[in-house]
């Protein structure tokens, strides 16, 4: 949520875990983490909103989301990923097939199956 430019307190996180963490499995899985910041962006232009994290993500401004780029977002957050489950990651979004997540995909990624119409065609 950080990486995302929201401020979030450990108490804050603590009482998120406790909301959104279902399955008691100790993390947030996509859908949850998802839902979270759909009801966090609340007043905020989704569009708008979305547009800014992929930037933060595209930190190289190469209208992409390539392998480093999550490398370098998965560093920050403290979290140990290695380049294949970077890849699969990608791989999973990559609807065009190109090897990278652009900012259409980026965009459904992050709006499918929530509030419908996030995403303008």
């Amino acid at each position: 949520m950080r990486a995302l430019g929201f401020a979030v307190k450990k108490d804050e996180v603590d009482a998120i875990m406790r909301e959104y963490d279902r399955d008691d499995s100790g993390s947030i899985e996509f859908p949850e983490f998802r839902e979270i910041m759909m009801e966090r962006m609340g007043d905020r232009n989704p569009q708008d909103e979305l547009a800014k994290a992929f930037k933060i993500f595209d930190d190289d401004g190469s209208g992409v989301i390539t392998v480093r780029n999550l490398r370098r977002i998965a560093k920050e957050l403290g979290e140990d990923v290695n380049d294949e489950e970077l890849i699969a990651m990608i791989d999973e979004f990559d609807q065009n097939g190109d090897g990278v997540i652009d900012e259409k995909e980026f965009l459904a990624i992050m709006s499918k199956g929530a509030d419908a119409g996030l995403v303008e065609d």
